[in-house]
Order: C-alpha cells, then structure tokens, then sequence
C-alpha cells in the first residue's frame, strides 16, 4: 500500500484485508465498510474529498447497488432525474433556497461562486490552465494532464476566468 499511496486502518485475516475497515486511496477518497480479501465487499460509503459520497452494497470489488449524493446534498437518481434538465434549469441552492431577484445571476451552484484564476477555466473538479494543459484541485495541487478531447471540452463548455465581449462588436 506504500507504494501506492494508499493506507488502510482495520481488520485483518491471515494477513489480508478483511472485515471492517478504513481504506484511503492516494486521491484522499476514503471507503469505510467490509472488506474481503482486500476488495470492498458488503456495506460500504466512499467519501470524496469534494464532500461527496457513494453509499452502496459491493461484491469482490464491484458496487451492485448504491446512492450518490453530490457535496450540496443533492441525491442522483437513476429514473425521473429532474435536476438541471430541459424544463428546470435552476441549481440545486436554487432549488432549496428559492432564486435571487431579477438582475442578479447565479452563475453556479457555489454562491459566490469560486474566483478563477486569469487565464483558467473551472472544470468542476479543480481549474484547468489551457497553456500547459494541467488541471490543478481547488487547493492548488496537481490533479492531471488534460488530453485533446478534454482539453476541447473544457475549452468550449466551462466557465472562464476572464470576461470577453460577446455579441455586437462595433466595427472602429
């Protein structure tokens, strides 16, 4: 584990990992349930360091069954996921707290939302610097190195960290 940065603190038999315990990956996600013969087996959440979790049901490794819930509370659901789709665009803040009086934007659903840094874009899980194409978590430290398509993603669909003129432009 050493090796890979990840620890494990809990139950062993024969010398492997088995009954209840805590294992942390090198990414800081934490699993706490049943272990069995070193893979999540029975019960067990996933906490991200985002504040999100995976609570769920896994056999030898493999979730068979399970609840995501995102860092702000909101549960994802399989079938009838209302949020954000065609007919209801409001955030989830949104959803819970009612929404701000005309002329005053929400822009994400962090309210304020997160300051980017100049010349970055915020890619969801950290801000992403189209020059050396590295994407760095909100507290600064390396997450990836983005490739084409995801460097064309961010590109195109992600919020930047400057303003640029949209729309008319008078010709000079």
């Amino acid at each position: 584990m050493e090796v890979t940065g990840s620890s494990y603190l809990g139950d062993y038999v024969h010398g492997r990992i088995e009954g209840q315990g805590c294992y942390t990956l090198p990414t800081e996600t934490k699993y706490n349930g049943t272990m069995k013969d070193g893979m999540f087996h029975g019960k067990g959440s996933l906490h991200f360091p985002n504040g999100s979790k995976y609570e769920g049901i896994w056999d030898c490794g493999i979730s068979k069954e399970g609840k995501y819930t995102f860092s702000d509370g909101l549960e994802f659901k399989d079938n009838k996921w209302h949020y954000c789709d065609g007919y209801d665009r409001r955030f989830y803040t949104e959803i819970c707290s009612g929404l701000k009086p005309a002329g005053i934007s929400q822009l994400t659903n962090l309210d304020p939302p997160r300051i980017i840094p100049e010349g970055c874009y915020d890619c969801g899980d950290g801000f992403y610097n189209p020059h050396t194409r590295v994407v760095i978590d909100y507290k600064l430290r390396f997450l990836r190195n983005a490739d084409d398509d995801e460097h064309e993603w961010i590109i195109r669909t992600c919020r930047k960290g400057w303003d640029e003129i949209t729309g008319y432009k008078p010709k000079q």
